[in-house]
């Protein structure tokens, strides 16, 4: 498997692509990034779609799929790397380790979505488009936030490895997220994610992404966004509810939105032909400003 060392920290990726020398710009690339607890893996069938296309890069975040974590000693000489603005860092780091030095297309979801909006605040000229799937800036409750992390809480630390051979544990697990059907393997690899994620990096990045400092620096971020985006909801999504995406939309006139029916947090999974036309659509028309 291959693996690039940015920032210190072994991190996996790979390229799915219909070409020997992918990153070369014959083709444009296209860079994948996952939600929390997640990998790159539930990213493969909506690479391997557009591949004649594009030059899909996949990678797993530090400290999920197959992803080394920072170590304990690293983590406590070093605060920021607890911040998902740390991750942004990483994808910087990753694209110069690959020299892919020209601007790429990003698809990010879910709190990949909010590590790639902090990578478009801090670094616009390193992207032409972007997708932002499942994502938008929760409103500060402190009571509710609290809850959130207790609960989390509790969620990272009870995963034994065991959990995985109960029959219904997939279905279970998945409920939440979904709406429509997705192939039981799928459910059992996203299973299998949430129980090898690093436990310090899962409740870390949980308490940055749902956080007063996110309340504070995801509405300016958005609105600042200099490169045109895309901001796809799942009507039905429990995780990040659809009017959170459409209320960020609303924040900047280089952002579009879509609401896809019938989906919930993994549209891309849900409704693959509907999702894939959509994006399709916007990477390939010309991006026109809203009115003022």
């Amino acid at each position: 498997m291959p693996y690039v060392s940015v920032n210190s920290v072994d991190h996996y990726y790979e390229w799915i692509t219909t070409q020997d020398h992918p990153g070369d710009y014959s083709k444009p690339v296209m860079v994948f990034l996952h939600g929390w607890a997640g990998s790159a893996r539930y990213w493969e069938s909506t690479a391997r779609a557009i591949a004649p296309d594009y030059d899909c890069l996949l990678y797993d975040m530090r400290g999920f799929g197959r992803s080394k974590a920072a170590t304990a000693e690293a983590m406590a000489a070093d605060s920021s790397l607890g911040s998902l603005e740390s991750f942004a860092d990483d994808l910087l780091g990753l694209l110069d380790a690959l020299n892919l030095t020209q601007p790429v297309y990003m698809n990010a979801h879910s709190l990949g979505g909010t590590a790639g909006l902090y990578f478009l605040d801090s670094y616009p000229e390193r992207v032409k488009k972007a997708i932002l799937t499942c994502n938008g800036s929760f409103p500060y409750q402190k009571w509710a936030f609290e809850a959130f992390y207790l609960f989390g809480g509790y969620v990272v630390a009870f995963r034994p490895k065991w959990l995985s051979q109960i029959p219904l544990a997939p279905q279970m697990f998945m409920s939440r997220f979904l709406k429509g059907s997705i192939p039981m393997a799928e459910k059992k690899a996203f299973l299998n994610d949430f129980l090898m994620a690093d436990g310090p990096t899962a409740m870390g990045t949980l308490k940055a992404a749902v956080s007063k400092h996110a309340t504070e620096v995801m509405p300016v971020a958005f609105a600042n966004l200099k490169v045109p985006t895309l901001m796809i909801s799942g009507e039905y999504d429990k995780i990040t509810p659809a009017v959170l995406g459409r209320e960020a939309a609303e924040m900047s006139d280089r952002m579009e939105y879509v609401l896809m029916p019938n989906t919930a947090h993994f549209p891309m999974l849900e409704d693959a032909d509907s999702y894939l036309e959509i994006t399709q659509s916007f990477l390939t028309k010309t991006f026109e400003p809203a009115s003022a």
